[in-house]
């Protein structure tokens, strides 16, 4: 057991807490194993009956997997032990996601990439006035992964393909309409919300004593943007998104709407050319697959494509170690990614998948 998680059982309620707040509770392998480990040990402890899963620390839930820590695996020559991180964490996910026992994960904070792989496929997701909710992965010349196509590939029109190319964050309001988080509950009562899933007074089920605490958060910003989110996104490619976006911001829309969209523009023609490529693919085909499983799987070949490539290499020197934000992508325009990229790294087979045999759960 790493020292970065804590796990107890009290009242029938095992709660799992990361223990690393000092890195906004981003998560090591030894974290992903110890959790997995928890994880397997309550599946059948009778003093279990449902599993809360939160952060230490008022800044985040879980800022994503420890870059640094890959950055480490795939520059050092250990590319079989970056594919072992993966393999055990979409394993991981999967099994909250198919977990027996109600799991109640609180996004308090920042939940990003590798967070939302714990919390987003959990039976009941909370955030809160402090919540901020993305997956940034096309930031640093890589694509959404531990799930996050699956969820993405499922939100309401375009918004999981604007949210995924631009790795744009949500806040509360967001995410519960984007469909990352089912209730709100500001942070100062989720003290009572816990003592009240301990004491499991009526009404008994996890869900009805969420209830209790749920509040509407506010409009949300992302819901008033699907009109011309749907209208700018479902474009073919992404340099005709860019193309669409461009001509909205020129138009004859709000002065808001009109920055929002060049924004977004200007923020995709600085972002890697092959990640927004297979990311643009990726979520589009997680739409037609039939479960999460197979999304992680397809998320799986990705991965094992990106870790020898430069572009997430020079993502994550930009961004994390020497953190001069300006990354040098290469190929350089999208114009200069190769045709058909992004379907062969998405179905081809580089390594050994993440489970030994197709697992198909419906």
């Amino acid at each position: 057991m790493t020292e970065h998680i804590s796990a107890t059982v009290a009242d029938g309620v095992g709660r799992l807490t990361l223990q690393r707040p000092q890195a906004l509770n981003a998560l090591s392998y030894e974290m992903i194993r110890s959790i997995s480990a928890v994880f397997d040990a309550w599946r059948y402890d009778p003093e279990v009956a449902m599993v809360v899963l939160d952060g230490a620390g008022e800044r985040g839930f879980c800022a994503g997997g420890d870059v640094r820590e890959l950055y480490g695996y795939t520059t050092g020559g250990h590319a079989a032990e970056a594919l072992r991180f993966f393999r055990d964490e979409y394993r991981l996910n999967a099994t909250i996601a198919r977990y027996p026992k109600p799991v109640v994960a609180i996004m308090d904070g920042i939940t990003m990439g590798g967070g939302i792989g714990l919390a987003g496929h959990a039976s009941i997701r909370i955030v809160t006035e402090r919540s901020r909710v993305a997956m940034p992965e096309t930031r640093i010349g890589f694509t959404p992964d531990v799930g996050g196509s699956w969820l993405l590939g499922r939100t309401p029109g375009e918004l999981g393909v604007h949210l995924a190319l631009n790795s744009r964050t949500m806040d509360a309001a967001d995410a519960m309409h984007a469909g990352f988080a089912d209730a709100y509950v500001p942070s100062d009562r989720i003290p009572h919300l816990l003592q009240a899933l301990e004491e499991r007074a009526d009404p008994g089920t996890p869900w009805e004593i969420v209830m209790l605490f749920d509040e509407t958060p506010g409009p949300s910003a992302l819901a008033a943007a699907r009109p011309w989110v749907d209208a700018c996104y479902s474009a073919p490619t992404v340099a005709d998104i860019i193309e669409r976006l461009r001509a909205f911001a020129e138009g004859r829309a709000d002065a808001a709407a009109a920055a929002y969209a060049a924004g977004a523009a200007d923020e995709l023609e600085a972002l890697s050319p092959t990640a927004l490529t297979v990311t643009l693919e990726a979520v589009r085909r997680a739409r037609t697959l039939r479960s999460l499983e197979e999304a992680l799987e397809q998320e799986f070949r990705a991965v094992s494509w990106f870790i020898g490539e430069h572009d997430l290499h020079e993502g994550i020197r930009a961004q994390v170690i020497d953190k001069d934000r300006n990354p040098k992508w290469d190929p350089p325009t999208l114009d200069d990614v190769p045709a058909g990229l992004a379907e062969r790294v998405l179905t081809e087979q580089l390594h050994e998948p993440v489970w030994p045999a197709a697992t198909v759960v419906e």
